[in-house]
């Protein structure tokens, strides 16, 4: 690919391929189009994980609570916001709050809603195929020998740096299947360990996720007893990252955020391949309507997403095209290229993309646990990025004094204490230098 023609074209590679920290603003954002997905097809998944709720509260006690449901709080951030922007220097109208999805049960990230969807939809349709369960069944059913059997004779599949992979194999090994995740040498090792602990087939690769998930889509297309879940193009996972728009929605009324034309409501969130984050923004966009916009924040050496749309290449185009190593402490987000299906349907709901150096998420790994407690992994705090370097554009372009502000955190739930007091301690160093 002739890098000096796509500068010439498009000048914020030049700042990708420079490592340069920058914010994208989509030109084509507000546009009309007509979306590949529906309000229809978001609440069918909401329906199908309801229907899986009474195996959810057996198969997985922690969920029982919630009548099996996932779902994570929404915090409001007081003391990181008075600390953060005293820090750093600016001022954030409005009110600042966490979407814990590292509180998210069974694999505390994000991935974890569309991940769990997906596996459960393979369930589903294998049982009914086999004519061991009808729609209108008690799903607590699925928890039984005999469907751990049958599902033993299938496989499901994915290819991960981590936290996608832990998702959907705690979940498919406990309900039987040959659950296989194929990881990138960007996947932490505990990710790893806890996956093998839990029954999960770990097959590992010295290059990148591009390497990984192509090796696993090939491996599985040879076996048709073996599904594979694809993070750059299905829109399963899609959709179940999205019905985190429907429980938001009573979030917000319940603690009284109203979403309108005087109070809008921004939410960052940060981006690997784009499946996450976009099926998150396709949700919130078509159940909260106009006045939510979404901003992406991803890492200086794997700006995936934003090369993909800022070129309109979308997944013809690598980060490594352009001569970035993709190497980050925020490994969920190191993948080289974007998903083939989020970059087409964000192309008018996405407000942009802000990309940041790592020191940033360390630093904000530290204060977030210095001021609320919170144990995050590093690429649970990218969305403070987004929310620093969006801040100037977003106050010339829309009222602020009544503004929301959702950081959407990732994962940490699952990371043993000591690479939390790694992170910490890396972060609490940055943090002394400045």
């Amino acid at each position: 690919m002739d890098v000096k023609k796509l500068i010439a074209q498009y000048p914020i590679v030049a700042d990708l391929a420079a490592e340069r920290e920058t914010l994208w603003v989509n030109p084509d954002y507000g546009e009309d189009a007509k979306l590949p997905l529906t309000k229809e097809d978001l609440f069918d998944a909401e329906a199908r994980y309801h229907r899986f709720g009474p195996y959810m509260a057996v198969a997985f006690p922690e969920t029982a609570a919630t009548d099996g449901i996932l779902e994570s709080p929404l915090y409001r951030i007081r003391k990181m916001q008075e600390h953060v922007t005293q820090r750093e220097g600016y001022s954030l109208p409005g009110n600042l709050y966490l979407k814990a999805d590292n509180e998210l049960p069974i694999s505390g990230s994000i991935k974890s809603r569309g991940g769990i969807y997906e596996v459960l939809k393979i369930a589903e349709r294998v049982a009914m195929q086999h004519d061991m369960l009808s729609y209108a069944d008690n799903y607590a059913k699925l928890n039984q020998p005999e469907f751990r059997e049958l599902f033993s004779h299938y496989g499901i599949a994915v290819g991960s740096t981590g936290n996608l992979g832990l998702s959907i194999g705690i979940v498919a090994a406990k309900l039987g299947f040959k659950a296989t995740v194929h990881m990138s040498r960007d996947a932490k090792q505990w990710k790893k360990d806890v996956l093998r602990s839990k029954g999960v087939n770990v097959v590992e690769y010295d290059g990148s996720f591009s390497k990984a998930i192509t090796t696993g889509r090939q491996l599985a297309e040879a076996d048709p007893s073996v599904f594979f879940i694809d993070d750059e193009g299905s829109t399963d996972l899609f959709l179940g990252y999205g019905v985190a728009a429907i429980r938001l929605q009573k979030q917000l009324h319940d603690q009284g955020i109203p979403v309108d034309e005087d109070h809008p409501l921004f939410v960052y969130l940060p981006a690997g391949v784009g499946g996450s984050p976009g099926g998150t923004t396709f949700g919130l966009k078509t159940i909260l309507g106009p006045n939510v916009h979404a901003i992406f924040a991803e890492p200086t050496h794997v700006p995936s997403v934003v090369l993909g749309m800022a070129t309109g290449l979308n997944e013809k185009i690598s980060v490594y095209d352009i001569g970035l190593d993709g190497l980050t402490e925020a490994d969920g987000l190191a993948v080289g290229r974007p998903s083939r299906l989020a970059g087409h349907v964000l192309r008018t709901i996405l407000q942009g993309i802000a990309t940041f150096d790592d020191d940033r998420v360390l630093a904000y790994t530290a204060e977030m646990m210095d001021t609320q407690q919170m144990q995050l992994e590093p690429s649970a705090t990218a969305g403070f990025a987004a929310l620093r370097q969006a801040q100037p554009y977003l106050t010339q372009h829309y009222p602020m004094a009544n503004a929301s502000h959702i950081v959407w955190s990732t994962g940490g739930m699952l990371m043993p204490a000591s690479e939390h007091e790694r992170n910490y301690k890396l972060g609490k160093a940055i943090l002394d230098r400045k």
